[in-house]
Parts: C-alpha cells; sequence; structure tokens
C-alpha cells in the first residue's frame, strides 16, 4: 500500500484515509506535484522488480519520501546491499517493459482474495475497510499493488528521471518494534541526473556534519548500552554548551516577565489522568513506579505541574497573564528505531512553559510574543525565517473524538485565531491535518536537518481544555470568577535536540560564547610555561573558558589540536611575546591575527562574546 510523505500539510498514513473519506485534498497534492508522483511510481516498480527476483518475498507498504521511495518487504531468505543493483538492473528492464499504472477498483473480499498469504496487506484491508467498501489497485505489467494513487500520466516521466537504490535497513512493521522486523529497501529519485548528483553531494557534507560522528569527534556526548538506549551522558565539553544555552534562554525570558520555577520529574499517576495525558500518552510513558501504595511516573511533560502552582492560590486578573516557565526534564519511552543521537532520546531537558491568559485575545497576544522570542533566538543563532526554520499551524481532526477533545466550537475559534495570527505576522506557513495536540492547536516551528529531514524544533500551542480539568480561574475586576485559557510553549526546544542542530549547523565550531574551549594557549618550549600560565588565568579572570596546554609535545601538534577541537582562538607564547609583552593570536574563522596587546585582545573578544556574533 503506498503512502505519501508529510509535505505542505498532508501526512504519510492520511493517503490510506483518503481512498476511503474522498480526502480531495490528498489527492490533489498528489496530482499537482509531479516529482512524488514519479518517486510513487518507482516505489511500485521496486516492489514488482523484487517480486520477480524473490517470488517468496512478501511485500509490505512502499511511499515516497523526500528524497526518493522505500518498499518494505519480508524475504525469505535476506539479501545485503550488495544485491542491490541487481534490484536497480530489473527496474530499469522494467521501465522499458512496462506501459502504464492501470487503476481498478476491487472491494474488500476480493482485496482479501488477491494478496491471500500476504498478512501484511491482509491486516490493511482489515484495518481501513468495512464490508461492502471499495479499494483502489494499481497493476504495472506483472505487478499489482493496493494504493490509491496518482503515478505519472506518461512513462517518459520515469524513463527522463534519474534515479538509484540507495541501502537497505531493517524496519519494524508499522514502526511499532513488538512487530517483525522486515526489510527496508531505499532509493533515491530526481528529476534529473544533475539534482541527484546535487543530492549525493549535500549528503556527504550531511555525513560530516552529522551530530553523532562531531559529538564524538569533539568529545561532547556519548551513550552507554548499559546505562540504556536514548539516554545521553554529556562530557564536560558537551555539558558546557547546555549549560550556556540554559543561562541564556533562563535570563532572557525573566527579562521578558517569565517567572522560572523548578518541579519534580516525578508524580501520582493521578495527576495525568487528570490531565488527560495518561490515556492519550500513556504508550511513550515510563511504567508507573509503585511506593507506598500509591503509583508515580518519571514526567513526559510539565503543564499539569506547573497548573498546580497556579492553583496555590486564588489568581486576580491582575496577575494575568502569568508566565510560568522551566528548564524541565522529561521522560518518553521512544521506539528503539526511533531513537537518533540526540534528536530523539528518551530523556531531555525541554525549555518549557505555559502561560495562565484571561481570554483568547491575551492568549493570542501571549502566542504573539513567544513567536517574536523565538524569533530572537534564531536570529542569535544566525537561522533565517523561511530559509533554515518555518512555521507550521498543526490542526485537529474534528471526526477524530478519540485522538481530539470534542468541541468543535472552540476548534474553529482557536484555529481561526492563530491563522489570521500567522497572516498578520505576513509570514509564509503552512497547515497540517491531524498534528495538533489533543487539547487544541498549535503553530509548530520546523527546522530541517542536515540530512534534510524536517523536525519539528519549538511549538506554541493554544488549550482550551486544561483550564476546565485543573478549574484555572481567576477573579475579573468585577469580583466574577472567570475560566482562563493556557498557552503551552517551548522558546529553545529540547536541549538535547537544538544542540544536536547547532552541532551540525556549526559543523561543530561553535561562536565564541558557545565553545567548550574558547581559547587555548600554546607555549613553544617549556621555559615558556610560566608565562603562558599568567595569560591563561587573566583570561579566566575575564570570564574564559582556557586551555592552556603546557603538556609535552611538540608545538605544531598542540596547534593542530586546536583546530581539529575546532577552538575559536589559539595564542602562541614564545620569546619575541614575551619580549614585546604581547600575544601572538590565530583565530579560527580568520586566520593569523598577530600580536597584540592582551588587553586589547580581551576587549574584543569580550564584545564578541557579549553580542553572540
Amino acid at each position: 500500500m503506498c503512502v505519501i510523505p508529510a509535505k505542505a500539510g498532508i501526512q504519510a498514513n492520511q493517503i490510506i484515509d483518503s481512498r476511503l473519506r474522498g480526502n480531495d485534498k490528498i489527492k490533489k497534492f498528489m496530482e499537482d506535484n509531479k516529482l512524488i508522483r514519479m518517486r510513487h511510481s518507482f516505489a511500485h516498480l521496486l516492489g514488482a522488480a523484487v517480486k520477480e527476483l524473490y517470488p517468496d518475498a512478501k511485500i509490505a507498504t512502499g511511499p515516497a519520501i523526500d528524497n526518493g521511495f522505500y518498499y518494505d518487504f519480508d524475504f525469505v531468505t535476506p539479501i545485503t546491499d550488495k544485491d542491490l543493483g541487481k534490484i536497480e538492473q530489473k527496474i530499469r528492464e522494467l521501465i522499458k517493459k512496462v506501459k502504464s499504472f492501470d487503476k481498478a477498483e476491487i472491494s474488500n473480499k476480493d482485496a482479501e482474495k488477491l494478496f491471500k498469504g500476504n498478512p501484511y496487506k491482509l491486516e490493511l484491508i482489515k484495518e481501513y475497510t468495512k464490508e461492502g467498501q471499495t479499494l483502489t489497485t494499481y497493476t504495472s505489467g506483472d505487478f499489482v499493488d493496493l494504493c490509491a494513487g496518482p503515478h505519472v500520466e506518461s512513462m517518459d516521466e520515469i524513463k527522463n528521471a534519474a534515479f538509484k537504490l540507495e541501502r537497505i535497513a531493517g524496519a519494524y512493521w508499522k514502526g511499532d518494534e513488538k512487530n517483525k522486523m522486515l526489510t527496508r529497501v531505499y532509493g533515491l529519485a530526481f528529476e534529473s541526473k544533475d539534482a541527484l548528483l546535487a543530492y549525493e553531494k549535500q549528503q556527504e557534507e550531511a555525513k560530516k556534519r552529522d551530530h553523532r560522528k562531531l559529538g564524538k569527534d569533539l568529545d561532547l556526548f556519548i551513550f552507554s548500552e548499559i546505562i540504556g538506549k536514548g539516554l545521553p551522558l554529556w562530557t564536560e565539553k558537551g555539558a558546557t554548551i547546555k549549560r550556556e544555552l540554559e543561562r541564556f534562554i533562563v535570563d532572557e525570558e525573566i527579562r521578558r516577565g517569565y517567572k522560572h520555577v523548578c518541579t519534580p520529574d516525578l508524580a501520582k499517576i493521578d495527576l495525568y489522568k487528570k490531565s488527560g495525558h495518561y490515556p492519550y500518552y500513556k504508550d511513550s510513558m515510563y511504567a508507573p513506579i509503585k511506593i507506598d501504595e500509591e503509583e508515580f511516573m518519571l514526567r513526559p511533560m510539565t503543564c499539569p505541574h506547573h497548573f498546580e502552582l497556579y492553583l496555590s492560590k486564588p489568581r486576580s486578573y491582575k496577575e494575568l497573564p502569568m508566565r510560568i516557565a522551566e528548564l524541565a526534564k522529561q521522560y518518553r519511552y521512544e521506539q528503539s528505531g526511533e531513537l537518533s543521537g540526540l534528536m530523539r532520546v528518551r530523556t531531555f531537558c525541554l525549555a518549557d512553559a505555559h502561560i495562565i491568559c484571561a481570554d483568547s485575545d491575551q492568549a493570542v497576544a501571549e502566542i504573539n510574543s513567544a513567536l517574536d522570542l523565538i524569533d530572537y533566538i534564531q536570529k542569535i543563532f544566525g537561522l533565517k525565517l523561511g530559509i533554515d526554520y518555518w512555521y507550521r499551524l498543526s490542526l485537529g481532526d474534528r471526526k477524530d473524538e478519540k485522538k481530539y477533545y470534542k468541541d468543535d466550537k472552540a476548534w474553529n475559534e482557536a484555529e481561526d485565531k492563530l491563522r489570521k495570527l500567522l497572516q498578520k505576522r505576513k509570514t509564509h506557513f503552512m497547515e497540517a491535518e491531524n498534528e495538533a495536540a489533543f487539547y487544541g492547536p498549535k503553530i509548530d516551528i520546523q527546522m530541517k536537518n542536515v540530512r534534510g529531514k524536517d523536525d519539528t524544533a519549538f511549538t506554541v500551542q493554544y488549550d482550551f481544555v486544561m483550564p476546565k480539568r485543573f478549574n484555572l480561574t481567576y477573579r475579573d475586576k468585577d469580583g466574577k470568577e472567570k475560566q482562563g485559557i493556557v498557552v503551552h510553549r517551548s522558546s529553545i526546544g529540547a536541549i538535547e535536540r537544538i544542540v544536536a542542530f547547532l552541532i551540525e549547523h556549526f559543523a561543530g565550531a561553535f561562536p565564541l560564547w558557545l565553545a567548550p574551549v574558547q581559547i587555548k594557549i600554546v607555549p613553544i618550549r617549556e621555559n615558556h610555561n610560566e608565562h603562558a600560565e599568567k595569560v591563561a588565568q587573566e583570561l579566566k579572570d575575564a570570564g574564559f573558558r582556557v586551555d592552556c596546554d603546557t603538556n609535552e609535545g611538540n608545538m605544531g601538534g598542540k596547534v593542530r589540536d586546536a583546530k581539529n577541537n575546532k577552538v575559536p582562538y589559539t595564542i602562541i607564547i614564545g620569546d619575541k611575546d614575551i619580549e614585546a609583552k604581547k600575544i601572538s593570536v590565530e583565530s579560527r574563522d580568520k586566520g593569523q591575527l598577530g600580536q597584540m596587546d592582551l588587553k586589547e585582545f580581551i576587549k574584543k573578544i569580550v564584545k564578541e562574546k557579549e553580542e553572540k556574533k
């Protein structure tokens, strides 16, 4: 069953529903997107090639994705990357042989007969259809697959395209590690050979910038099997970056009127039942911990804790909006197959905040201010709106009462307010159905990593449900009790994820204010060590992180070490420097700066650090 990638508000699994519900938006997206249709067609050709070469293999699902396509298979005899050339050649043969992709309607009963013996197709047929409903199939040569379509209109679109099979990987059926592990074959597909070569070049650069590689090379963080998957350990250097980011965001939020608090990392399960998180997020929570006949849970989110702080005493309209913020440790049981370095972990520190507002107008104003804060932070990082990050309006599904709180009027009003706010900001944004939180719509700030994958980095959410569940009320100016509205927001996101983004964005060459070691001092000979240490102490007293390398070894090796560790400034101390009462400075970014007066150098780098250039 072929699906499409998340793009412009269309989610991959929605294509299946479109077959049943007549989702014209998804169909139009597919029809209007030539590249997606082409990649979608390649997925079918991959399935056809595998079935010809390996008749006993069972086909599962295969979508188009951002850079090409993949298909999941259950092979009787496992294949390896060495087999990809043979499969790729078979696809090329099919391109010449297959005339078209022919659509047909089929009943669910006939579909069950057609895919008899294939448990994956049968499960999908049962899951997405009811008695008497019809499905659609597409036939390409001798290969038939359940699919909503559409495909290329002409095989010329395939013949003129550039593709290659990239790799194989393991993938659990439906992404659930409790299910069987299948073999996923990935392929690349682009409109031209030049586009394919450009993508491969970009991927080579991505490998160099991969935060998992650089994190190891620069000694920033590690993972330990005995501690557990998805539980990062920060080294001294990595912890320095983390601490600088935390100090920066706390100071900036306090300056903007946030009240920073501290709450426990666990709570009684009753708290999450009250909030409604427990039934919605039960599968991604850690198992309850039983203590003194009570059940506790490591927290997967912070909002209920902050609501209890708000409820600790009666509140007046004069106190609103109340901005409660915290650098909060959270814990979520992510599937093993979804863990990826610092990008997706099982414990993380979130720059979290919950703003209790008097009414919807105040809530929209606070959301606007939160977006201003996010834009400011991104500017500090050197990221540009529309290029490095963009907004996504995440909407709910009125028909999905299991996933979303039932209040159509509230949903309509909240979504309309967020849409108008983004329009007023005159910024490009896309809309994504079925991506909202269960308690209200949200604005997600999306960022693309070096591999070209979109990730949600920050979120601002409009919540009309929690005030009801927690009775978040206040006294208005007339003394009447009224219910507030909550804004959930993260300014810098999870510290782990933003560090991963920044490692890749800067290729490990952090700006001075974030660099774990800001200055390395290299004495040329042993008799220069004493003076080098005096210079180091003066720099430390000025507030800088300094490594004075007085260890044995030649100067060239020590300078290379500074470059390999991407230290912003290296100072060489020799006879001429001591005689001139100066220092010889080399900048990582600007090369040799020559001899400088130490106080002049300190003045220069203090300004650079404060401006966070």
